[in-house]
């Protein structure tokens, strides 16, 4: 499943879960918070381990699709993490 998170880079603490308004067509995004700055690609791989962690999956399992130099990205789950996905997409 395709999943659209909003990152914030060089936060004070890594955290997944919340609401980012979206738009009509892509919907909300979950928020994603990580401590490493949007240098080098840092971040993407901060984001990338934060969701595998939060979806019980293996880093592996986590792709970056599109967004890698945006805020806005979507990354690539299994499908079965849709639940989970909608739990962090309420907590916050």
């Amino acid at each position: 499943m395709l999943l659209h998170v909003r990152v914030r880079p060089a936060a004070h603490r890594t955290r997944v879960g919340g609401r980012y308004p979206g738009d009509a067509q892509r919907g909300d995004c979950l928020l994603v918070a990580v401590t490493a700055r949007a240098v080098e690609g840092q971040a993407n791989e901060a984001v990338v381990v934060a969701l595998a962690e939060a979806l019980s999956l293996s880093p592996r399992e986590v792709r970056l699709v599109r967004g890698h130099t945006s805020r806005t990205k979507v990354v690539e789950v299994p499908d079965d993490c849709a639940p989970r996905v909608d739990r962090l997409l309420d907590a916050g």
